[in-house]
């Protein structure tokens, strides 16, 4: 919301003109119409199968016909891409300017570097392919390979996080910017303010502050998770804070051995907050980072998931693996699952210092019945997560 000139909060945005996409504040997004359409991108990378990712459209209109099912798929031109964390060419961070429009998606590739711009307003139900971003070209430009996180930005750029160089070194991490036509500006960061590792990042313009997360080594994560590479240096365990928009390296977080592998971030939604999380998978901690008195950023272990000790798998105990989450729009609730245990959790963080668990549900994960891993309780006996059945999405 960088349009607005007053500092804002949750309540009071609605006095931002309405010219541009999206909505003046989280909460008014809270009430608007529900999306009659989800794009979901689609990956073959580890399954054998020689054929290129795609982007699935799914309708999720209830009084449809089609409801829940795949109605498109668009499959990328190349093979072993690894679609990512895909983002629109402009949101509501663009909410003040009546030339920006919600039309493309972005997609970054982890493994190739490529990014593909795709077309979703000429048919929102049949998108198509807009542009390609040349790895070759981001590389001869910028020296940035393995593309991960897309944000759109109130300027009309794209800023896109990447995870290394050509050879995989976690040192060639940085961030790129497209203009609004998608041709490449460069580097957004300073000269010699990249971080040692990149993966996610989110910005918070009242607090001109840009926080980004350290995942791994390309060189090391792209052979599969191997826990010696840890040992090895080869993954993060720092949150990178730097100026916004200047793109200045201001602090370097050390979060120890509570905060291994931290991977998304995010702020709280309203705008006036200086408090956000990081989901830290190896460690199957949620890091809250905060704004101290004397301007300076700092963290502590908000939630911690506790290992369980199972029969059957490669350790005789197994963490939870926090990996994607999300915080609610009303900044109440805070989501997350843990990968390998199978179940999402819901936490009440009205008070962030002091996040409540207030939900539980187990969907998946190696622990479910029919698995040949059982997790075993303090006295000794055997149990699995019961999960429930969930109608698969067909064409």
């Amino acid at each position: 919301m960088e349009r607005c000139d007053k500092v804002m909060n949750q309540r009071n945005m609605h006095d931002c003109p309405k010219t541009g996409p999206g909505y003046p504040s989280p909460l008014a997004a809270m009430s608007g119409p529900k999306e009659t359409l989800l794009y979901v991108t689609a990956i073959y990378s580890g399954t054998g199968r020689d054929k290129p990712d795609f982007l699935a459209t799914v309708d999720v209109d209830p009084s449809s016909p089609t409801y829940s099912k795949v109605i498109h798929r668009l499959p990328v031109p190349y093979l072993g891409d690894e679609l990512h964390h895909f983002g629109w060419n402009s949101c509501s961070s663009c909410y003040g300017d009546p030339s920006a429009v919600r039309r493309y998606l972005i997609l970054p590739s982890l493994v190739s570097g490529r990014i593909y711009v795709v077309d979703t307003r000429s048919n929102p139900r049949s998108p198509s392919l807009h542009k390609v971003v040349e790895p070759e070209d981001i590389i001869s430009k910028t020296g940035l390979a393995y593309a991960h996180t897309s944000h759109c930005l109130a300027s009309g750029d794209v800023m896109i996080s990447f995870l290394g160089d050509k050879d995989g070194n976690a040192a060639g991490s940085g961030f790129l910017l497209l203009d609004h036509e998608f041709n490449l500006k460069g580097r957004w960061e300073k000269p010699g303010h990249s971080p040692s590792f990149g993966y996610d990042f989110w910005y918070q313009p009242q607090h001109k502050t840009m926080i980004s997360s350290s995942w791994g080594a390309p060189a090391a994560f792209t052979k599969g998770f191997n826990l010696q590479h840890v040992s090895d240096g080869l993954y993060g365990r720092h949150l990178h804070v730097y100026s916004w928009p200047g793109g200045e390296l201001r602090q370097t977080l050390d979060l120890g051995e509570s905060g291994v592998l931290p991977l998304e971030v995010r702020f709280l939604h309203d705008p006036s907050k200086d408090t956000g999380f990081v989901g830290c998978a190896l460690s199957s901690n949620m890091v809250r980072f905060f704004k101290t008195e004397d301007e300076s950023w700092s963290h502590e272990v908000a939630i911690s998931v506790k290992p369980l000790k199972v029969q059957n798998w490669i350790l005789p105990e197994m963490p939870g693996l926090i990996t994607d989450f999300l915080i609610s729009l009303d900044d109440r609730f805070l989501y997350f699952v843990n990968w390998l245990h199978g179940d999402i959790r819901q936490y009440n963080i009205e008070d962030p210092k002091n996040p409540v668990l207030t939900g539980q549900v187990w969907v998946g994960g190696l622990l479910q019945k029919g698995s040949p891993i059982v997790a075993i309780t303090e006295d000794g006996n055997t149990w699995q997560s019961d999960v429930p059945d969930i109608q698969v999405c067909a064409v």
